[in-house]
């Protein structure tokens, strides 16, 4: 018994990854992917049609994140600044937190050094990455549409500077248990425009939408 050409679907993850940069004007993307798809699929098989979709996906992807920077980029750059800056704020947040904690328990921190070491390490970077994780979601609030572009843009340009920094700290500095850490903020700023994009998404296609 053959297939049914329409009962076929595309690889989820690749329709998920475009449903994600994919804005209510484009909405039919998804759609004519789907359809090429399954001519693809006629012609030359399941395996090959899925390679040529992951290969659109891509394509197409690369294609929405541009399309961003070249309809509003003046917007779009202003979200990213601002969202480093509301980074940068953020960021001092955990440390000020330890201080207070320190200072208003400092008795018990002497009488119990290695949680106080733990916390100060291992749970200090944590607090950092969920730190990164909101200012991803706020970003994506402000980014209207624009969530993961705005984000993604924050965690490219983050990664590459922590880049510089593991690079001259494996140099001079090779046995610095931070470098476990150190693309997790980035990851969590991606992560954050995510889960926004997919709240909104979700609200839009909800019957109770307006």
């Amino acid at each position: 018994m053959t297939t049914r050409p329409h009962s076929i679907q595309p690889p989820r993850i690749a329709t998920w990854l475009v449903n994600l940069f994919t804005v209510t004007t484009e909405e039919s993307i998804v759609g004519d992917l789907f359809e090429e798809f399954l001519e693809v699929v006629s012609r030359s098989g399941v395996a090959a049609a899925k390679r040529w979709y992951w290969r659109q996906t891509l394509k197409t992807v690369f294609y929405l994140f541009g399309g961003a920077f070249r309809t509003a980029p003046r917007p779009t750059i202003a979200v990213v600044l601002g969202g480093f800056f509301l980074g940068r704020v953020v960021s001092g947040l955990p440390h000020r937190l330890l201080s207070v904690v320190t200072d208003r328990y400092l008795y018990y921190w002497s009488n119990h050094f290695k949680i106080y070491m733990i916390l100060a390490t291992d749970g200090m970077m944590m607090m950092h990455v969920m730190s990164s994780l909101l200012v991803g979601c706020m970003v994506a609030l402000a980014a209207k549409r624009r969530e993961l572009v705005a984000t993604i843009s924050m965690g490219l340009i983050s990664a590459a500077l922590i880049t510089s920094a593991v690079v001259w700290a494996t140099i001079h500095l090779p046995s610095q248990s931070w470098m476990a850490w150190a693309y997790a903020d980035p990851v969590a700023l991606i992560v954050g425009g995510i889960i926004v994009r997919i709240r909104r998404t979700s609200e839009a296609a909800s019957p109770l939408a307006d």
